[in-house]
């Protein structure tokens, strides 16, 4: 949180290395993607998801990693996946994920049910909000 990534890398490692979970997998890939290491995060991820394949964090997180790097086809299956999962307190990422594919792929009415999911789980998200608003208006 301080910023200096290669002290966080150095302890994730060393923490799994005593105890693996699928939490520290992925924070270690989150960190590795503040660095620009998505293969390296994705990686992490999918560690992540083989400890705990109800864990939704690996799942959205793949598909941003793969939204960064210019792939938002193959990022699908890992966001509706991330909808789905068991243990996943903040759903709404994946769907407002979701919703950003769509309206790049010029599915706008796909895109604003993603977005209106979102804000079923979270009201007040402020990018669900602006899409939703943007999406509406270019619809009427």
């Amino acid at each position: 949180m301080g910023g200096n990534l290669e002290d966080a890398i150095r302890l994730y490692k060393e923490s799994l290395a005593y105890y693996p979970t699928a939490e520290a997998h992925t924070f270690l890939g989150w960190t590795y993607s503040f660095q620009g290491r998505f293969d390296e995060a994705i990686a992490e991820c999918k560690k992540a998801i083989v400890l705990d394949p109800d864990f939704g964090n690996p799942y959205n997180d793949i598909g941003s990693y793969l939204i960064h790097e210019g792939e938002p086809d193959a990022a699908i299956p890992w966001l509706e996946r991330a909808v789905t999962a068991e243990r996943y307190e903040a759903r709404h990422y994946p769907h407002c994920n979701l919703g950003r594919i769509y309206r790049a792929k010029g599915m706008l009415r796909k895109a604003i049910e993603e977005f209106e999911k979102a804000l079923a789980i979270a009201p007040s998200y402020p990018l669900a909000l602006q899409e939703l608003t943007e999406l509406r208006s270019l619809l009427n």
